[in-house]
């Protein structure tokens, strides 16, 4: 077996250039294999964390008759007494934070301008909000006392030139189906860096949301965070609320789910995409070296050498190119991985609605699709040299060296 891959060795520095350009483009396949999952990796880890701690949370808590989609205000659609079974909640070990947050539909406008709005009525102390707090970039954060505050997102202010300290009147839907209108100032606009998140939703203090809106001493949901994802169905099954519904950042993304199911399957098959393209490539360099090699070949079968052992002779070639491939094409994909897990880039506003999505996506290669990605490059391109190596195993002597002359 070592003389058969010195043999190999041998046979491909005869042309190494073109067997320097055939391990490049496996090195360059599975490099870009690594680039894609990392990429892929990294835009649908940003998208469940940005979910979970800006909108959704590990759980929520929720009457068994509220209706996400229409924001309901009325009283029976709400949670009474949200400050007490916060607390309940936060009392867990493996909760981080709990806290009510009420929602509401709105209007902000200025001048001749205005901007539909989602509004976010919050406890400004509460650690499950410190997405929002760090993100202030003009401005200040929130205080729980603060009447006449609020606070809202880069995109919004762009949208209605407004600056912090400026005045906005804001109108409410109320739980009687109302409308109330009052003037605010903007206490501080904030970045999130998801323009999904940031164009549509405006921050007040909890109770300062209930007095505006008429739920005094109610909330839509319990926004609950987790030390640990992992933990969720243990705390949903230590939770003892009644007359309540329980939903957990699954229920709460459906959509995002699915979304990462058909993005998977879209990137399986760019995946096979490279790899045959990589494949063929190997084909044509050992199928070029077998009609070069004709009357060797005819000598070695002339000689004694089975075919058996032409076939492993060739399927030794492939192999080197595909060892020398994969060691270039991991320092090349993890140079590219590092150098987009440090910088990221941009991609701003994609359009999409209902998920969020980073404007700066950053690359997160897990050890799993380095070796799966690897292993899968490595085996396409012994089994792209299998039909060159039996074309080899099967040439005649006598043919062979005729084919030659």
């Amino acid at each position: 077996m070592n003389q058969l891959f010195k043999m190999a060795f041998r046979d491909l520095g005869r042309n190494r250039r073109r067997s320097f350009f055939s391990a490049l483009a496996v090195a360059l396949g599975l490099a870009l294999l690594i680039l894609m999952a990392s990429v892929v990796q990294g835009e649908m880890g940003s998208a469940i964390e940005s979910a979970i701690n800006l909108q959704s949370g590990h759980i929520q808590v929720r009457a068994v008759t509220y209706d996400e989609n229409k924001s309901s205000l009325k009283w029976e659609d709400l949670v009474q007494n949200p400050d007490q079974i916060a607390s309940q909640i936060a009392a867990l070990d493996l909760v981080k934070a709990a806290t009510p947050r009420l929602f509401a539909s709105g209007f902000l406008s200025t001048g001749n301008e205005s901007a539909g709005v989602r509004i976010y009525g919050i406890d400004p102390a509460s650690a499950a909000n410190d997405p929002y707090r760090e993100g202030v970039i003009s401005g200040s954060f929130l205080t729980a006392n603060d009447r006449e505050g609020v606070l809202i997102g880069r995109p919004i202010a762009d949208k209605l030139h407004l600056n912090a300290g400026d005045q906005v009147d804001l109108s409410v839907n109320t739980s009687d189906g109302n409308v109330d209108e009052q003037t605010f100032n903007v206490r501080g606009i904030y970045t999130t860096n998801t323009y999904g998140f940031d164009n549509s939703t405006i921050f007040l203090p909890l109770a300062k949301a209930q007095a505006i809106t008429q739920t005094e001493n109610h909330a839509s949901t319990i926004f609950v965070l987790l030390k640990d994802t992992s933990s969720t169905d243990s705390v949903v099954n230590a939770l003892k609320v009644s007359n309540l519904k329980v939903l957990t950042w699954k229920d709460l993304n459906l959509l995002f789910v699915d979304f990462e199911t058909m993005a998977q399957s879209y990137i399986s098959i760019f995946y096979l995409i490279i790899l045959a393209i990589t494949a063929s490539v190997i084909i044509n360099t050992l199928i070029m070296s077998v009609y070069e090699r004709t009357r060797e070949i005819g000598i070695l079968s002339a000689i004694g050498m089975r075919g058996g052992r032409i076939m492993v002779l060739f399927l030794a070639e492939s192999s080197l190119l595909a060892v020398g491939g994969v060691i270039m094409g991991l320092v090349l994909g993890l140079l590219a991985t590092t150098y987009f897990n440090r910088f990221g880039f941009y991609i701003g506003n994609m359009g999409l609605t209902g998920i969020l999505i980073s404007d700066t996506i950053y690359a997160r290669l897990t050890l799993n699709d380095t070796i799966s990605l690897t292993i899968m490059t490595f085996v396409v391109t012994l089994l792209a040299g299998l039909y060159p190596a039996v074309m080899a195993s099967r040439m005649q002597p006598v043919e062979a060296l005729r084919a030659e002359k």
